[in-house]
């Protein structure tokens, strides 16, 4: 089926069955089988992975997985392309397909995908969790994030994503696209922008670059987060006004519980200059600050 995932092919099997593309959707299909390939090959998957797909589109990645892996639970929002993947994938019997949205709102993921993705794992004892997909641009950001908040998020995520994206994920400290995400990202997971993906690589073609980027979930990194609830909507805040100044920020951030007194003794504690502003820190300066404030927090609210 991924030999078939050409220009002239899609056209003809969309004019058969009566399809148009809709751009809310992000319907951009990756054309370039030798990326395609690429993208299935460097998510290394094995005969013990699940495999969580987001966009089925017409099934060629789907097809791929489900060769290698235990199982491919793929999601399909347009249920017309639902269908259309439907007849292509009826062979294989380790493939769960939903027709529905991914996410329910922005801040989680539908219930009924992740029920999904338990079922499979649950089937074995040595099962192993991971996100494989050629994501939609309009859900990339909360997919991702979502993802890493979960208790056992996916072993690798390997995904095709906005260049923008990609580069924000795995930007540094003082530089422009170092931010919450990168944050957040990055204190748990190994990240890896594998390649750049020209606009030609897709039809229809979007307004964008992209990028196969891989994040590796690292165990020892989340284990620095003592509070990881706390710890995802301090790295949000701090990035409200990222220009600004942390003593500025902090007692914004936590108005009425945090004064510029407290935070300038716990930048003095953590040896953080006072004119510092969030996109100059590395990440482990980042959870020790997080930690502290948390605690001065609970030490104010005790007294209160």
């Amino acid at each position: 089926m991924s030999q078939r995932q050409t220009v002239s092919y899609l056209k003809r099997r969309f004019a058969e069955v009566g399809l148009t593309l809709q751009s809310r959707h992000g319907q951009n299909f990756l054309i370039d089988l030798n990326l395609l390939r690429l993208l299935a090959e460097t998510a290394a998957v094995e005969p013990r992975d699940v495999v969580l797909e987001v966009g089925t589109g017409t099934g060629a990645l789907t097809a791929m997985l489900a060769r290698q892996a235990a199982a491919v639970v793929t999601v399909e929002i347009d249920p017309r392309l639902h269908q259309l993947a439907y007849e292509e994938l009826i062979d294989f019997d380790n493939v769960t397909m939903l027709q529905q949205d991914a996410l329910a709102g922005k801040n989680r993921l539908d219930p009924r995908v992740l029920e999904a993705v338990t079922v499979r794992l649950n089937e074995a004892p040595d099962r192993r969790f991971k996100l494989v997909a050629n994501l939609p641009y309009s859900v990339a950001t909360p997919v991702i994030s979502n993802l890493l908040d979960l208790d056992t998020p996916p072993q690798t995520m390997t995904v095709t994503i906005q260049k923008e994206l990609a580069d924000r994920i795995a930007a540094r400290p003082s530089t422009k696209d170092y931010g919450a995400l990168s944050i957040w990202a990055q204190s748990q997971c190994e990240v890896e922008i594998i390649r750049q993906i020209p606009r030609e690589a897709f039809w229809p073609r979007p307004k964008v670059t992209s990028a196969i980027i891989q994040l590796r979930f690292d165990p020892s990194r989340r284990c620095r987060i003592s509070n990881r609830a706390f710890f995802h909507s301090f790295v949000r805040s701090l990035f409200l006004h990222r220009r600004k100044f942390l003593r500025s920020v902090l007692p914004s951030a936590f108005k009425g519980r945090l004064v510029k007194a407290d935070v300038d003794a716990l930048l003095e504690m953590l040896a953080i200059p006072p004119t510092s502003r969030a996109e100059q820190l590395e990440v482990p300066t980042v959870i020790h600050l997080a930690d502290a404030v948390e605690q001065r927090l609970e030490q104010t609210a005790g007294r209160s």
